[in-house]
C-alpha cells in the first residue's frame, strides 16, 4: 500500500474506565504508529525509549516526564525523544495520544 490515511486518529481508540487501550494503526519497515487512550489516572511507569519516539497529544492532558523535564501536556502537544530516553506519563484527565517510533537506518 503506498499510503495510509485516518481520518481522525483521535476516534481510533475509545477511552475505557480505569484502563489503557492501544491500537496499532500503521507499521512498515520505517515506522510503527499507535495510537493511546488513557483513562484519568492511568499512565505508564517509567521506562526507556526503544529507538527514536515522537508522541502527540491529540485530547486531554498528560503529566509527561522525559529525562527529568517535566511536561504539562495538553492538545496538540508534540515531543521527540531519542532512543534511550528515560520517560513516564499519567493523564491528569481522559486523554488520546498518538506514538510513532522510528526504526533508525
Amino acid at each position: 500500500m503506498p499510503h495510509t490515511a485516518i481520518a481522525d486518529a483521535a476516534q481510533v481508540v475509545q477511552v475505557q474506565p480505569g484502563a489503557v487501550v492501544s491500537k496499532v494503526v500503521h507499521r512498515d519497515e520505517d515506522l510503527d504508529v499507535t495510537v493511546f487512550a488513557f483513562d484519568a489516572g492511568e499512565g505508564l511507569t517509567e521506562h526507556t525509549a526503544s529507538r527514536p519516539a515522537i508522541v502527540q497529544v491529540l485530547s486531554g492532558r498528560l503529566r509527561l516526564t522525559v529525562d527529568g523535564e517535566r511536561f504539562d501536556a495538553g492538545p496538540g502537544f508534540w515531543l521527540h525523544m531519542t532512543t534511550g530516553a528515560p520517560h513516564d506519563l499519567a493523564a491528569v484527565e481522559p486523554t488520546i495520544m498518538l506514538l510513532t517510533l522510528v526504526r533508525p537506518a
